[in-house]
């Protein structure tokens, strides 16, 4: 049913090529000095650092402390309570294969599962009892949407992992949706640990779902919604929507009555936004990690420069 789409391939291969995975001192650091012994204590800004690919962290309350730098390298972080993930491509793998690093409060490794493709997106559940990802694949073929992914979970508590939600059933205008080319990244759940939302490709256009776990079922919100991210109330999804070929706008959508607003950001914003907290959306653009307000007032500001993948503790 799903083929390889060789121009994707291709970018793929060289990306895999091009990243190097370390994790903690198996591997060189000392091209950014001694290696900082981070935990995930409250209110600190984590970051990939775009020079190294080590992951560091700053205060969130903009001391003027200078950033420290961990020996754990990652293409994609991610934290909520005393649980992080890593995700990092295995070096050497044609076609890439990524380790997905279940970390605990002091990054110590708790579990990996090793899957195919090159990161895309990761986040930890509010509660810190799902890990999740999107994945760059190989093997599949997407010729609406240009690319293939597999998003996917892990139960830290129970150990369950799911490869692949593409077998979630989902409705759309109350008929269950059947296509050969549905798609799905950037998973993002509610603090009640059951309700998530993710997007949906199929056929050239992408979709807002919103779906119960427990009941493994979804139904579709809107169009044109890719890598929501719901905010700490649970009242809202930042997203990145689709303006122009290869450009996004980051805009929020209140989810009571489906209303738009977009941010002050005006710049293409290709990233899964994460809210610092009910007021504040920080992104990944242009080598550097920047905030915004949420009701799209202000201006973007810069927090950390050399940095991507921003991750928060509460």
């Amino acid at each position: 049913m799903k083929k390889i789409v060789l121009a994707l391939a291709g970018t793929v291969l060289l990306i895999a090529a091009a990243v190097v995975y370390t994790v903690s001192s198996r591997h060189d650091t000392a091209e950014a000095g001694p290696a900082a012994q981070l935990t995930l204590a409250p209110g600190q800004l984590f970051y990939r650092d775009t020079a190294t690919g080590r992951v560091g962290a700053v205060p969130l309350a903009g001391t003027g402390a200078k950033p420290q730098l961990s020996g754990l390298k990652c293409d994609r972080f991610a934290v909520a309570r005393q649980t992080a993930v890593c995700l990092a491509v295995k070096p050497g793998t044609l076609p890439a294969v990524t380790d997905v690093l279940v970390l605990d409060g002091g990054l110590g490794v708790r579990h990996t599962e090793t899957l195919p493709g090159t990161p895309s997106r990761a986040r930890v559940s509010p509660d810190g009892k799902r890990v999740y990802w999107t994945l760059f694949v190989t093997g599949d073929s997407y010729a609406q949407t240009g690319f293939s992914t597999r998003a996917g979970l892990y139960e830290v508590d129970t150990g369950r992992l799911v490869k692949t939600i593409e077998e979630l059933p989902v409705f759309l205008d109350g008929k269950r949706y059947f296509a050969a080319d549905v798609n799905y990244w950037g998973i993002t759940f509610a603090p009640d640990g059951n309700r998530f939302y993710a997007t949906l490709g199929s056929k050239g256009t992408t979709y807002l779902v919103e779906a119960d776990y427990g009941r493994y079922r979804g139904k579709v919100l809107r169009e044109n919604v890719e890598c929501p991210s719901l905010s700490p109330d649970g009242k809202r999804v930042a997203f990145k929507k689709k303006v122009g070929e290869g450009v996004w706008r980051l805009s929020v959508l209140d989810l009571a009555n489906l209303q738009e607003t977009e941010l002050a950001e005006t710049r293409s914003v290709d990233d899964q936004a994460l809210w610092q907290d009910d007021h504040t959306i920080l992104y990944g653009l242009e080598n550097a990690v920047w905030a915004v307000p949420a009701d799209g007032s202000g201006a973007p500001r810069q927090l950390v420069g050399g940095a991507a993948s921003p991750a928060v503790t509460g």
